[in-house]
């Protein structure tokens, strides 16, 4: 498979520096009304989306545990995280479709880190492109939230 990576999709200066780190900034300009799943169709690249409330942490989910909702295969660590996400997924699916919320601030779809680029503020889950883009995101979060919350719905279609 061959990917062919348009730069001028990539940030500039000191994003650029920190996005360039870990793995590859791709940005896509819509999201079809579907979560992130630019991982082989796994939503969260395959990590349990509950765990990260029940138990604080990330983990990684199993085939067998694998849940369709919302444009994506969704996976989880055990039965019992499968069944609470079937429950009431919106109370556990990360915030802008699981799209970098950092990036949804600054009107952009990037990839995430689900081990290391993610925090649950006010009972929701936000996942971030890595760690540095993280620690810019919590240094001002709440205006970036601010501006998320405003590009959203121009970018949910």
């Amino acid at each position: 498979m061959t990917i062919t990576i348009d730069r001028r999709l990539m940030l500039g200066g000191l994003a650029a520096a920190s996005l360039g780190g870990s793995s590859l900034a791709l940005a896509q300009s819509r999201t079809g009304g579907t979560i992130n799943q630019m991982h082989a169709g796994q939503a969260l690249k395959g990590y349990d989306a509950v765990a990260y409330f029940t138990r604080g942490t990330a983990m990684m989910g199993e085939e067998a545990h694998s849940f369709a909702w919302s444009g994506g295969v969704w996976r989880f660590a055990s039965t019992a995280s499968m069944e609470a996400f079937r429950r009431e997924p919106t109370r556990f699916a990360p915030q802008f479709g699981g799209f970098c919320a950092w990036g949804m601030a600054n009107g952009k779809l990037f990839d995430v880190d689900p081990l290391n680029g993610w925090e649950i503020q006010d009972g929701k889950l936000y996942v971030i492109f890595n760690a540095a883009v993280l620690r810019m995101w919590q240094a001002d979060r709440a205006n970036l939230l601010r501006r998320a919350n405003g590009n959203w719905p121009q970018i949910n279609v």
